[in-house]
């Protein structure tokens, strides 16, 4: 009996279909197919990426040289500040999520995600958050550091950009807990038959874990912005100490997130990296098991860490010799993967494409921001480099040398599923190595800074310093880094148009996302696969009496129509957002008329809130 491998899409028996799909501008609109918010998610992070880099050259540039006068003190501060959040909320996470999207229905043999209208509204609050967030640089952008740590963030002494940062993180948040418990309950509930939990791919294993990150990571930390919010617009006293506040409780209240958001950036990479490696090592991977585990062990021991930040805070030594064991305790799952990994290399038939090359260099880079983690593990050592250029080259070592470069790798292994063209190869060994130079050159001597006595968030400093040279040298690594990133950007557009067209399968994998057209139909599978091993898709093609059968039978195929509701009910929490912020403005020089404006659009919107949130439930799918 044949396969549906090996049948073309348009022959494959559908008995039933929904209503086509819109076409244009209102086709991405209203749209509710997980690939499509995919790409959406891609295109938004590359362009924050992009942003976030432009900003880290600006302040690189200031500080190549002693004494600079490129930028004050308070630009500096805003770039910097600005640079974080958007790498970190604005460029990575949703380079994340848009693997997700695109791999966890494909991966797991389902044809969408289990709630697609809360996938388009995650999408529309993301981009709600991101631009209220950037919208800050027309009012005067938030200066406060990306952890925004009170009093810094009072009225006292921050101005209006805070507002906007406060509130278009309070959006962000909803989007990652949305999208985090969509995607659990895709997973547990929509895998293909025969498809258990051991046989799920590592890949949807760590992004599953960050789902769950996302969603019991983001409430802490939404909590902290809503009563910063509330000092802020209502004259609150919760981290005022002269009035009985805790400036500390913000400091638990976002590092409770900030250090399970370390994994939910770098997960990702290590699901990339362990599934690129057996594919052009022609192995699998080595004890798979035990990647799997290690990943959902960091996930949970990822949220008794936090206090590390803290170390200099005045917990007691108590409580820093805990929240440094925990944090020692960690890096143990994370060298078993290392070892795994290494041991799925050693022996293999290696082919060395570029996503090859980024997944292999992601080991090295890796475990130096791991090593100099551990390091900073030891209350002793970083009472000493605490907020020195040390700690800015260990979690660049971490976020760039192995988050980045990970969801790299990942870029060029699946580029072909979301266009049906692969990426050139000559322009990805070129990025490649003007990345990974870049890279080296910029981080690698910071280490030496902040053992020099480098502070971070220093916009300037004196000639005797000594520094000089070593800035310079960081300088012109971030600029080969933006030349390797304008060469992947070509090599993105000119293979979306020219790139040599990929077919179904065209690494020779093993995953089930293979097994569909690239790019895939909107309906995923035209038969649901039944999965009989950890490699369905190798065992199909190489292992007889393995291969995944066409049922006998045309299944139907219901898709879940477009819908306007999650986008009008965005729209609505988005009216009630600009109407608070409005209430901070005075236009008119007069008795604050526009406070009564926001309240009323704060009203109008509030109210259309539920209604628009009765409209989308009454819809039907």
């Amino acid at each position: 009996m044949a396969s549906i491998a090996d049948l073309p899409q348009s022959e494959a028996p559908i008995q039933h279909m929904v209503r086509p799909a819109k076409v244009g501008i209102t086709s991405w609109l209203t749209t509710v197919d997980h690939k499509k918010i995919a790409i959406m998610y891609g295109v938004a992070a590359t362009f924050y990426f992009l942003l976030g880099g432009l900003e880290a050259l600006i302040f690189r540039a200031q500080l190549s040289v002693s004494n600079a006068g490129l930028i004050s003190g308070e630009t500096y501060n805003a770039l910097v500040t600005m640079h974080a959040t958007t790498m970190v909320f604005m460029a990575v996470m949703p380079m994340a999520a848009s693997l997700s999207n695109l791999l966890i229905p494909l991966m797991i043999g389902a044809r969408d995600v289990a709630f697609p209208r809360l996938n388009a509204f995650s999408l529309w609050m993301f981009i709600a958050g991101s631009l209220v967030l950037n919208a800050s640089f027309l009012f005067g952008a938030p200066s406060a550091g990306w952890f925004g740590y009170a009093p810094l963030t009072g009225n006292d002494y921050s101005g209006i950009g805070v507002d906007f940062w406060a509130l278009g993180l309070v959006l962000l948040a909803t989007s990652s807990m949305s999208a985090g418990v969509n995607f659990v309950v895709t997973v547990f509930n929509l895998r293909a038959p025969g498809m258990t939990l051991m046989r799920v791919p590592v890949m949807v294993w760590m992004l599953t874990v960050i789902q769950f990150l996302l969603a019991f990571s983001f409430p802490p930390v939404a909590v902290g912005l809503i009563l910063l919010i509330f000092d802020r617009f209502f004259g609150t006293t919760f981290y005022l100490v002269s009035m009985g506040g805790d400036p500390q409780l913000w400091q638990h209240l976002f590092w409770l997130f900030g250090h399970p958001e370390v994994y939910v950036l770098i997960l990702p990479s290590m699901g990339v990296v362990s599934e690129v490696l057996p594919v052009f090592s022609r192995k699998p991977l080595f004890g798979q098991t035990f990647v799997i585990f290690s990943g959902i062990f960091i996930g949970f021991v990822g949220f008794g860490v936090w206090a590390h930040h803290m170390f200099t805070g005045g917990m007691g030594p108590l409580a820093d010799s805990a929240f440094s064991i925990a944090t020692m305790i960690i890096a143990i799952p994370t060298g078993v993967k290392i070892f795994n990994w290494l041991g799925t290399i050693w022996g293999g038939k290696i082919r060395f494409t570029v996503a090859m090359m980024f997944a292999t260099s992601f080991i090295p880079l890796f475990t130096i921001g791991g090593l100099s983690g551990v390091m900073l593990a030891s209350p002793p050592l970083d009472l000493q480099v605490h907020d020195s250029y040390f700690v800015v080259a260990h979690f660049h070592y971490v976020l760039v040398g192995g988050a980045i470069i990970g969801l790299f790798s990942g870029m060029y292994y699946w580029y072909p599923k979301f266009t049906g063209r692969l990426m050139s190869e000559r322009l990805g060994k070129i990025h490649f190595w003007l990345f990974v130079i870049g890279l080296n050159l910029t981080f690698f001597p910071q280490h030496f800074l902040g053992n020099w006595g480098m502070p971070r968030r220093i916009y300037t400093y004196p000639p005797d310093a000594g520094w000089d040279a070593v800035n310079m040298l960081c300088t012109i690594g971030a600029l080969i880094m933006a030349a390797g990133t304008g060469v992947l950007i070509y090599n993105m557009v000119i293979s979306a148009v020219r790139g040599e067209k990929a077919g179904r399968d065209p690494w020779d994998a093993s995953t089930l996302e293979w097994l569909t057209a690239s790019p895939p139909a909107p309906h995923n599978f035209d038969f649901t696969p039944v999965v009989l091993s950890e490699r369905p898709l190798w065992d199909h093609k190489h292992t007889p009496g393995m291969q995944i059968e066409e049922p006998t039978q045309p299944e139907v195929i219901h898709m879940p129509a477009p819908s306007w509701k999650p986008l009008w009910v965005s729209l609505a929490v988005v009216g009630f957002v600009l109407g608070l912020l409005l209430t901070r403005f005075n236009f008119y020089g007069d008795a604050n008329p526009d406070v009564w404006v926001g309240y009323g659009i704060m009203i109008f919107s509030g109210l259309m809130i539920p209604v628009t949130i009765y409209r989308w439930i009454d819809e039907p799918c």
